[in-house]
């Protein structure tokens, strides 16, 4: 649907067209890789040995260890930063190119594998893998695992079944179902042999009455996904489906550890499972979330009705000459409706419960039961909420309340930020990436300490 009414400018770089920016990016890309070969051939000792070593590889090995644990530090934290924002822009350009989705269904799809992450991590803070298999779900080692798997599932869904995109009929798409099923079947018992099987033998007491009913639930929630996923494209109908199943799967060897706890390499026990918590930190998030979506529910259908985006100025305009003539677009659908479209995006909402999920948990986790903080940069937010203490006479607590004050900020902050901007729809990709990157540092953490204070590990 367009408008005729809107003047259209007269240059508008191409969708599948690669900005100054991003050319530049591509091409530091490849010097950074050229780079990095010439250091690891012309000077592996001082390059691997003496300086990326110590700051990246052994503290992942550390935390890997029975130590556990290992924090962070600013020079490693500034790597995995700035190479997290700069693999969200080269991304971006190559998903945008390669006509990779970034709608409702793959945000619900990259949400699953976020997921993912701190179920695993938890099982690994259990000490339930075999060492060989630690190493590789150790931040940010477990994205960078889970990625290549994504690839994996994403790639072979749209190889195997994306032929079938598009067709309604009911022939179709039982061959795409069926297709799909055998397909993340397959790829979910890789999964289950890589990380799981080799991993009973190292428990000894270990009962598999809720491994085995695990792996007959995700196997069983793969035809249910497809089912209700039924119309959405190949690649992403993959994605989340292997997702769901996988984070089911390691769900199961949650209850296992409650049920028949195994000795942890650390020497401590688990009390069984405490409960508590979840309501405040998942509770919580959920119950903004919940009303975030009721307010924005109505305009966000509205407005799919008229065939537009959320958020996303019509094709062939750009932003900067929407935002210069707002009182030429204020009528327009995207300008009516967005703004209260968007708080029942999932994009908004994953971002929303993932800050406020990481402030609670953090505030639980180190006020009432004695955790610590890894990161720097949160830990000094925490050390000012302990000075705050200090400075008014409050004895309970290290000063966690502070980050959860700041998450909550943030949270407010992004809500405001996202239901006001308007993007072109080659910065739709971007835009996706960026919540992606938002989760991974909230969200996913957020989840890991519930976890981790639900099992008592």
């Amino acid at each position: 649907m367009e408008d005729e009414n809107i003047n259209k400018p007269s240059v508008v770089l191409g969708y599948h067209e690669y900005s100054l920016v991003e050319k530049c990016v591509m091409w530091v890309a490849l010097l950074i890789v050229c780079g990095v070969m010439a250091g690891f051939v012309l000077a592996f000792d001082t390059f691997w040995i003496e300086w990326l070593k110590p700051l990246t590889w052994d503290p992942i090995v550390k935390d890997a260890g029975t130590s556990g644990d290992a924090g962070y530090s600013p020079q490693n934290t500034a790597i995995y930063t700035s190479t997290l924002l700069f693999c969200v822009v080269l991304f971006q350009a190559l998903f945008r190119k390669w006509n990779i989705p970034y709608g409702r269904n793959m945000t619900l799809a990259l949400i699953a594998w976020v997921c993912l992450a701190p179920v695993l991590r938890v099982l690994e803070d259990a000490d339930f893998f075999r060492p060989s298999v630690d190493v590789f779900l150790i931040s940010p080692i477990i994205h960078i695992a889970l990625a290549v798997q994504l690839i994996v599932v994403a790639v072979s869904s749209h190889f195997f079944a994306g032929n079938l995109d598009g067709r309604s009929n009911d022939a179709a798409e039982h061959t795409q179902r069926t297709t799909l099923f055998v397909l993340v079947s397959g790829l979910l018992t890789l999964h289950w042999m890589i990380f799981y099987s080799s991993s009973y033998s190292y428990h000894e007491e270990i009962g598999m009455l809720f491994v085995n009913l695990g792996i007959l639930a995700s196997l069983a929630l793969v035809w249910v996904m497809l089912v209700q996923t039924r119309g959405w494209k190949a690649m992403t109908r993959g994605m989340l489906t292997f997702a769901t199943s996988a984070t089911v799967l390691g769900l199961f060897h949650w209850f296992q550890f409650l049920s028949t706890p195994w000795p942890q390499e650390s020497g401590k026990v688990s009390d069984g499972a405490v409960l508590w918590p979840a309501f405040i930190v998942l509770g919580l998030p959920a119950l903004v979330c919940y009303f975030l979506y009721r307010i924005g529910r109505e305009d966000a259908y509205q407005l799919e009705l008229t065939g537009f985006e959320p958020g996303i100025v019509p094709d062939g305009h750009r932003v900067d000459d929407w935002e210069k003539n707002t009182e030429q677009y204020k009528e327009h659908p995207v300008e009516l409706l967005s703004n209260k479209a968007l708080l029942a995006n999932p994009m908004v909402l994953g971002m929303v419960f993932g800050q406020l999920c990481d402030g609670f948990a953090t505030m639980m986790g180190i006020d009432y039961f004695g955790y610590g903080e890894k990161h720097p940069v949160s830990n000094g937010v925490i050390g000012l909420g302990g000075q705050i203490n200090d400075a008014i006479g409050i004895s309970f607590g290290e000063g966690a309340w502070f980050f959860a004050l700041v998450k909550a900020s943030l949270v407010a902050a992004i809500v405001y930020l996202f239901s006001h901007m308007r993007i072109e729809r080659r910065q739709a990709h971007l835009r996706l990436l960026i919540v992606l990157a938002v989760m991974i540092v909230g969200l996913a953490p957020g989840l890991r300490d519930i976890g981790r204070l639900t099992l008592g590990v």
